[in-house]
């Protein structure tokens, strides 16, 4: 019986070299591509500055451990996609005020949808990548569940995937921790085993957003102006030097000093103002869910469920509730800074039940 074929994502980090090498050691043909994403360009000099996902050093590591374990790798340009699907829809989302998760629009219509196009094109059966999560499959569907490793477990970015790209997707680092990922790593002596995790957006130059979107649309952000800093009785009680400078549960860096820490509870693009309130009036006993995936029926009448309103956050057991064509999320356990044009995700213990985008209504 042939082997069957996966491609694997290879972001030239530890977690996609050690999710290569475990497939190739249960047995499967696997052929390595790297997404070349972005390029971040001076927009004075033209010249290409390094973005955190496609450095030429994060390619090279890829090849190097393709060339160790044997297998083929290409690089491919998913440069346009990218930021039609994800860069546009960032930088459109904050200038209404929203904050926005492209790591999660990234990995649905880059990584999925995009690999899966590629992998028919090669004829192969699966593809892989190096998240922290599960995939089970079983005889009439697979589902996502979360990673063993509680700490790292990366379900959350994955809830807007579509269901059926779970058949013939592998998750080969689900059972193991991080720890456990550099040490495999360094045993084989994988080129990548130590290189650093980047916690920044690749596309956004030291993590300066403001910067970022200054240099993408100019003439969009000229507009954006310095506007009143409101509290919640109403009152002026500052200055914000542009509301696309700030997010919703900011505490840092407001420019208004109050004996007790104020944090930013409202962002207002519509008549440029930010409203700020006390630590004990941020927190939500609801939401509302747009763009809404299911991994399973969607539900027509009340659900319980455990919500997770941001990455790596304690969550809430919750109720879904069904309104005409909305759906509104009572949490049990209030939540803090509930931010619009977040993700919000459903669990049914470690199974990840679906998925949506956060909508806060006055």
């Amino acid at each position: 019986m042939p082997k069957k074929k996966v491609l694997v994502a290879m972001s030239g980090g530890v977690d996609s070299s050690v999710a290569l090498s475990l497939l190739i050691d249960e047995g499967y043909e696997c052929i390595g591509v790297t997404m070349k994403l972005w390029e971040n360009k001076d927009p004075i000099s033209n010249v290409v500055r390094n973005s955190n996902c496609n450095t030429v050093e994060a390619i090279n590591g890829a090849k190097m451990v393709c060339d160790r374990l044997g297998v083929h790798h290409y690089t491919l340009d998913f440069m346009d996609i990218f930021k039609k699907s994800v860069v546009d829809d960032f930088s459109k989302e904050y200038l209404t005020g929203r904050t926005p998760n492209p790591c999660v629009r990234c990995n649905s219509i880059v990584k999925w949808e995009t690999l899966l196009q590629q992998a028919d094109i090669f004829g192969i059966d699966y593809i892989a990548t190096g998240h922290y999560a599960r995939v089970q499959h079983n005889k009439d569907a697979s589902y996502l569940l979360k990673g063993t490793d509680v700490l790292k477990d990366q379900s959350y970015m994955l809830w807007q995937i579509n269901p059926d790209a779970l058949k013939r997707t592998l998750l080969p680092l689900g059972e193991m921790t991080k720890s456990e990922t550099r040490d495999y790593a360094k045993a084989r002596g994988l080129e990548t085993a130590q290189t650093p995790e980047s916690m920044d957006l690749c596309f956004v130059s030291g993590n300066d957003y403001s910067k970022f979107l200054n240099e993408t649309m100019p003439e969009k952000m000229n507009s954006v102006t310095s506007g009143n800093i409101i509290d919640e009785a109403g009152k002026i009680v500052g200055e914000h030097t542009g509301f696309t400078n700030y997010t919703i549960g900011q505490r840092k860096g407001i420019g208004v000093a109050f004996p007790e820490p104020h944090y930013v509870k409202k962002i207002n693009p519509m008549d440029n103002s930010i409203i700020i309130a006390r630590k004990d009036s941020m927190y939500a006993d609801h939401c509302y869910a747009s763009q809404l995936n299911w991994f399973i029926e969607p539900p027509k009448e009340d659900m319980t469920t455990f919500a997770q309103i941001r990455y790596n956050s304690k969550g809430s057991d919750a109720t879904i509730i069904k309104e005409n064509d909305n759906y509104r999320i009572n949490f049990n356990d209030p939540q803090l800074a509930v931010t619009p044009g977040q993700s919000i995700v459903f669990y049914d213990n470690n199974k990840l039940i679906g998925g949506g985008i956060i909508e806060v209504k006055n």
